[in-house]
């Protein structure tokens, strides 16, 4: 054989462009309904209790549909398992634009959440069957810097819309974009071991460098192994680590832009300025990926390279105990954008559950993990809500996000242990 055929190709570029688009699509999604909040409660006369239970409501089906979701990947596939979840999940989207009650938006919210479920599963479990170890964070930051690069490039474009075209359109556009991805996503991605993108070369990096085949025997789902997993050190410190980063996420998925709100500032009238954080967010993805990659090639240690940005980032986030403190704009939107920064950093659980996640149930790990990370989504639009509605103001909410940041460093710190691959006997 040539050298020339010896050189392995890159097709894992390309599903790189496929799950970062994926993932964007799937974060505007869920922001849509943050963004048409102000205009869509003074339609409909919902109040801020009611709103926080509306934006929870699309993670309680997506929390507990992961463990099932989980499942469903490791026997259906990543293609088809992400083409239909993709294509379900924008239609459900599309469907908030007919709804004009609180039972309906609930509704469309719990069919959301139900449709999203498999999406970070598979994400996850793309990472360890197309990436060599010494890849992944890096791989990471690139799918996720589209979550927050296109929030903060877009949302300014969704207030436009908002205000010009009302709260409705915005469901339809972001719907109708997903439900079409989803098919060009079922035409060209396909595992490792059947693409046709793909040589030896490319195969034998991706193997020598710890990549899991997806050819892999999954084990049959069974309650004792689930059991087994929710009992390893590994899975434990990273979901509670994640649950307090993803709810710094989902307070700006869903009430920041009321907090900005109350604070006379909005997408629609402050343009750029009130999307530095999610900029700051993209720099931290970045940011964190290379650093981790790089460490773990300087160490030899994914222990090292791994948990050390995200912990920096979960410290970061227990900055924003401080805002309650600060006068101006310009000194809030400074600290949610390091706030949001740190988020960023965090975001590397999903490289570390990839590193750590049992060979024979990749997807079933990625479901369990994700489950415990979006209780977050849960628990974090509620208390917010209560908060507000109890109170007037956002002190205790933004109090509340800062003190999850230092329990979830702990976490990271003392719960964790050595970022190796759980076994199951």
């Amino acid at each position: 054989m040539s050298s020339v055929a010896q050189k392995p190709t890159r097709a894992r570029l390309l599903v790189l462009v496929l799950i970062s688009t994926a993932t964007l699509i799937n974060y505007l999604d869920r922001s849509v309904m943050g963004v048409a909040k102000p205009a869509l409660t003074h339609d409909l006369h919902i109040s801020p209790e009611v709103m926080g239970l509306i934006f929870s409501a699309f993670s309680w089906t997506y929390a507990f549909a992961q463990i099932p979701g989980g499942y469903v990947l490791d026997r259906l596939g990543t293609r088809l398992t992400y083409s239909l979840s993709l294509g379900f999940w924008s239609a459900f989207t599309a469907l908030h634009a007919a709804m004009g009650s609180v039972a309906g938006l609930l509704s469309a919210r719990l069919a959301l959440g139900l449709a999203e479920a498999p999406c970070f599963p598979a994400n996850s479990r793309v990472l360890s069957t197309w990436f060599p170890q010494n890849e992944r964070a890096k791989a990471t930051g690139v799918y996720t810097v589209g979550e927050y690069v296109g929030l903060g490039s877009l949302l300014p474009v969704l207030g436009w819309l908002l205000t010009h075209f009302g709260w409705r359109t915005l469901f339809v556009i972001v719907g109708g974009i997903g439900v079409a991805f989803s098919l060009i996503f079922h035409t060209l991605y396909r595992d490792p071991d059947q693409s046709s993108r793909i040589n030896a070369g490319e195969l034998a990096l991706i193997k020598a460098g710890g990549g899991v085949s997806a050819s892999v025997a999954a084990l049959p789902f069974s309650w004792a192994n689930v059991a087994k997993l929710v009992t390893r050190r590994q899975i434990v410190g990273v979901s509670i680590g994640q649950f307090c980063s993803n709810s710094t996420l989902v307070f700006f998925l869903t009430w920041f832009p009321s907090y900005l709100e109350s604070r006379g500032m909005s997408f629609a009238k402050s343009g750029f300025l009130v999307s530095l954080p999610y900029l700051g967010a993209s720099v931290g993805v970045l940011v964190g990926g290379t650093i981790s990659d790089w460490l773990i090639r300087r160490t030899g240690s994914p222990t090292i390279g791994r948990k050390a940005p995200i912990i920096v980032g979960l410290l970061l986030i227990s900055s924003m105990l401080s805002v309650n403190v600060l006068n101006t704009n310009a000194a809030v939107i400074a600290v949610m954008t390091l706030v949001f920064f740190g988020q960023g950093l965090a975001g590397l659980g999903w490289t570390l559950l990839a590193d750590v996640a049992a060979p024979e149930m990749l997807g079933l790990s990625a479901g369990v993990f994700n489950f415990f990370l979006n209780l977050a989504g849960i628990v974090t639009p509620l208390v917010v809500g209560f908060v507000v509605g109890a109170t007037g103001g956002y002190v205790g909410a933004l109090a509340y996000i800062g003190a999850l940041g230092l329990i979830g460093a702990a976490a990271y710190i003392f719960v964790l242990g050595p970022v190796e691959r759980v076994r199951i006997d």
